[in-house]
Formats: structure tokens, sequence, C-alpha cells
């Protein structure tokens, strides 16, 4: 798995700009991960709960969620932030949860074995 996060300022808005701070992540996966994710039928699964700085109040949780199937096939997933301090903290949070998963893809390699313990 390669993981590529890049930061930039962005500024939206008609009249009243509001400058945003974007963190962009892409993630490679390798062949075997990729095969992994299918046969597991793991692309649904949820990786992070989020909400950008230009979500309204009454905007679903489940608009904003990163899966895996969003990462998949080289696909660019970028979130705005309202700060760069706010900005480098999800990029922490994205690099503990991409740990977790790559521990989680080798969980779902195989089967479990069984064990005998004499107790």
């Amino acid at each position: 798995m390669r993981v590529s996060i890049s930061h930039d300022t962005v500024r939206k808005g008609l009249i009243f700009k509001i400058t945003y701070y974007e963190v962009t992540l892409s993630v490679a996966f390798t062949h075997e991960e990729k095969q992994i994710i299918r046969q597991r039928n793991l692309q649904k699964t949820k990786l992070v709960d989020r909400r950008p700085a230009t979500a309204r109040n009454d905007d679903r949780d489940e608009k904003f969620e990163l899966r895996v199937e969003h990462l998949m096939d080289g696909r660019a997933d970028h979130f705005l932030c309202a700060t760069p301090s706010k900005a480098k903290i999800y990029e922490e949070d994205l690099l503990l949860m991409l740990q977790q998963m790559k521990l989680w893809l080798g969980d779902n390699a195989e089967t479990g074995s069984g064990i005998v313990i004499e107790l």
C-alpha cells in the first residue's frame, strides 16, 4: 500500500470567498490487497466518520463517511478543513487509520486456524 497525502489552500464562494484547507489522500493498493478487498467484500467498510468545514447542519453523516471503495482504483479523496491545524490533525488521523487498515487487510488474508490449549 502506497499512501500520498497533500495539502492545498482552496477559496470557495460566489460573493464572500472563504478559504479552506484541503487534504488530498490517494492510496495505491497492491494487487494482493485489492484481491483481499474484493474476495472478502470489504469495499463498503467504513474507515472514518468525518464532517468537512463546508457541511451544513442538516446534512446526513453518511454522506461524509470515508469507505474502502472511495480509495480503490487510484481515486483521490478530497477533504476540506477550516484551519491549517485541523488539516494537520486530520492528516495524523488518516495515517493512524491507514496503519490500522494495513494490519486489518493482513488479518483478512487468510482464515484462522484452530488451536488446542491445556489449562
